[in-house]
């Protein structure tokens, strides 16, 4: 099988943490980079977050640190939700894989043009370091299939009435990417709240009985006792996990996965709105779409490749 060659932007994160799981441990993807946003949690904690998963994982990949703050806001972070640490009360042996001496702009412009065929770009934060590169190197544009982001919302948000975390952290950014023209996909939170995960089907994971599935079930536990959305689609939003950022991963690997939509997308980037991502559902702006905007997941799917790629980490890990 070969293996699609992607670079993750990621600010873990509980449900990022569950992204890298299920990256690593497919066999449709091969990670040539790993870089970090400012997001959940401060640049400093994402990146020492993303060295000590990554090292636990036993996985071999460059791990570059992005940009401290978004474009032109000050920083929102997510602590609440994710824990201080940002892995609950979960903690990781120190990391043994060091942040690389390039910064994740230049190495994802490196990496970008080094690779023999275009890249996909996973980012499950907000768009800050994917926004810079393509403002300053726009040379690598050519060498990007794909930039699949989980981020936005067509029809309500998790921060305002209208904005989703990530497009309202750094909202300037995903304008920016959106109007970059290089192919992209949304996961936002009208197909993430319909990618859930019941807890019976969490038990499944306890099952497996190792160190490893104990970690995940408590990084798990601990972010559904976090959560403060309604979300729009999901019953019994009270005993169910919405894995937002595992729709972006599995959109590459399993598109089919997902429906969706091609749409026009613009980004509010100031005022009370901003964050807003106004999806063109019906065509009314006569622009071309820029997007391809996912809106219904095959959920018993989702829930299957997930827990397959959590027992196929599990025999990976050695504390397993």
């Amino acid at each position: 099988m070969n293996k699609k060659p992607v670079i993750i932007d990621t600010d873990p994160g509980i449900d990022d943490a569950m992204m890298l799981i299920y990256a690593f441990a497919s066999d449709a993807l091969d990670v040539k980079l790993v870089t970090t946003e400012a997001g959940n949690l401060s640049q400093a904690k994402t990146s020492y977050n993303a060295q000590a998963l990554l090292s636990y994982l036993q996985v071999d990949v460059e791990i570059a640190k992005g940009l401290e703050h978004p474009i032109l806001r000050p920083l929102e972070v997510a602590e609440d939700i994710h824990g201080e640490t940002g892995f609950g009360t979960i903690t990781f042996p120190a990391p043994t894989l060091p942040l690389s001496e390039r910064g994740a702009v230049e190495a994802m412009r490196q990496v970008l043009l080094a690779s023999d065929e275009p890249m996909t770009i996973i980012a499950t934060g907000p768009l800050t370091n994917v926004a810079a590169l393509l403002l300053a190197h726009p040379e690598v544009k050519p060498h990007i299939a794909h930039i699949s982001w989980m981020g936005g919302s067509a029809v309500g948000g998790n921060m305002s009435p209208t904005a989703e975390f990530n497009a309202y952290v750094d909202p300037h950014a995903a304008e920016i990417v959106f109007r970059s023209g290089v192919r992209i996909t949304m996961s936002g939170l009208d197909v993430t709240h319909k990618a859930y995960v019941t807890l019976p089907e969490v038990a499944r994971i306890r099952a497996i009985g190792t160190p490893f599935a104990q970690r995940v079930e408590q990084m798990l536990t601990f972010y559904l006792a976090n959560m403060h959305e309604t979300p729009f689609h999901t019953p019994n939003y009270s005993t169910t996990l919405r894995f937002h950022d595992l729709c972006a991963v599995i959109a590459v690997t399993h598109p089919h996965v997902f429906s969706g939509m091609d749409c026009y997308v613009s980004v509010v980037v100031d005022g009370q709105a901003a964050g807003t991502t106004h999806v063109d559902y019906m065509g009314r702006t006569g622009l071309l779409p820029n997007a391809h905007v996912l809106h219904t997941v095959d959920r018993d799917a989702f829930v299957d490749l997930f827990v397959d790629a959590v027992t196929r980490m599990n025999e990976r890990v050695q504390d397993a």
